[in-house]
């Protein structure tokens, strides 16, 4: 009989070792998990995610569709916004109109150039893009980054991606996702 409850005590005694480690392992894991989501969550957070407001907007040149080249250094001492879209985007045809508007109705008088960067290397072709053009009625620059250069560049990852360079140079916002006109107005006066 003292042998059954020895026996039972040591097997109890195994378990209980078993348990707490097992248990101890487990959470080991869970702290180790949610260590990766911090890690995860912090690396997808767009405020720490390419440029943003107060870095130097980069300078690059490309040709627009239109074959004229244009250079983003040219337009210090105007508010520029850097619009970057694609033709199969529909966020960025939602937009495209608000754009428009502002550019006719406001762009001379509030000293603003749109410059609408279209990623041309992830893009259908160079002839979606005149289409679009066309039926946007679209008169501001349309630079075409063959390359991908100013995408890397600007580190677009979400499009479109628009950023709001005052005229120093400076970039004062990055907005992600489409822009009505009001936001265009809003976001322009608040450039210097």
């Amino acid at each position: 009989m003292k042998k059954k409850i020895l026996g039972l005590i040591v097997i109890a005694a195994l378990v209980a070792i078993a348990t707490t480690s097992f248990v101890r392992g487990n959470i080991d894991e869970q702290e180790a998990f949610a260590g990766e989501q911090m890690g995860t969550d912090l690396a997808m957070n767009p405020a720490n995610e390419g440029l943003g407001q107060g870095n130097a907007a980069p300078n690059f040149t490309l040709t627009t569709l239109d074959g004229e080249e244009v250079t983003l250094a040219d337009y210090k001492g105007k508010k520029v916004v850097l619009n970057l879209w694609a033709t199969w985007c529909g966020p960025c045809k939602a937009e495209m109109p608000h754009m428009q508007n502002y550019y006719e109705d406001m762009a001379e008088k509030e000293n603003v150039e749109i410059l609408a960067v279209n990623l041309t290397s992830s893009d259908v072709g160079l002839e979606k893009v005149q289409a679009f053009q066309e039926d946007y009625a679209l008169s501001f620059p349309i630079p075409l980054d063959e390359e991908g250069v100013v995408g890397d560049m600007y580190q677009a990852i979400t499009i479109p991606t628009t950023y709001m360079i005052d005229t120093t140079g400076t970039i004062q916002n990055k907005i992600v996702g489409p822009m009505d006109e009001q936001m265009l107005t809003e976001y322009v006066n608040n450039l210097k």
